[in-house]
């Protein structure tokens, strides 16, 4: 019997959050990825600089980084906002519009296939189960708990 067989169903609840989590930041493309900016420039439009990094809550020095590269791949462009100019405007290129359609259609199906191995009962079983607890948890911890701490990468080498 391993270490996993042994705990109690809430340890075990919990080491399967935590399976997932790593799954969950495995595949995604991260918070300040190229794909993440270029499918949020094609959701929200013409948006500053600025405002942009705080909807992808990262870092402004990140988000200059990946902002100057798909500037350099022809996907985006940055112009003085005409309402002030010490404002930067960030919009997509034809070529950046076509490269956020084709990496939200991609998200979508990995979204898609990630949720393949239930049916749709089990699904919306699952989310009332999750939005059950999202909103006990809410209550219980406040909404400092969804926040991750800077740092905090898990527990690796604890799986099973």
């Amino acid at each position: 019997m391993n270490r996993y067989e042994k705990q109690d169903i809430n340890n075990k609840l919990i080491w399967k959050f935590r399976d997932i989590g790593h799954t969950l930041r495995h595949i995604s493309e991260g918070k300040g990825s190229q794909r993440r900016i270029l499918i949020m420039l094609n959701e929200l439009g013409p948006i500053s600089q600025s405002e942009l990094t705080q909807q992808l809550g990262i870092q402004p020095g990140s988000a200059s980084e990946v902002i100057i590269k798909l500037e350099s791949a022809g996907y985006i462009t940055r112009t003085p906002s005409e309402k002030d100019r010490r404002t930067t405007v960030v919009l997509l290129t034809e070529a950046g519009t076509a490269a956020a359609q084709q990496a939200a259609a991609l998200r979508a199906e990995r979204h898609e296939q990630m949720f393949d191995a239930l049916n749709a009962d089990e699904k919306e079983t699952l989310l009332s189960l999750l939005e059950k607890l999202n909103a006990d948890w809410e209550q219980k911890y406040g909404a400092d708990a969804r926040e991750p701490r800077h740092g905090y990468h898990g527990h690796h080498g604890h799986r099973r």
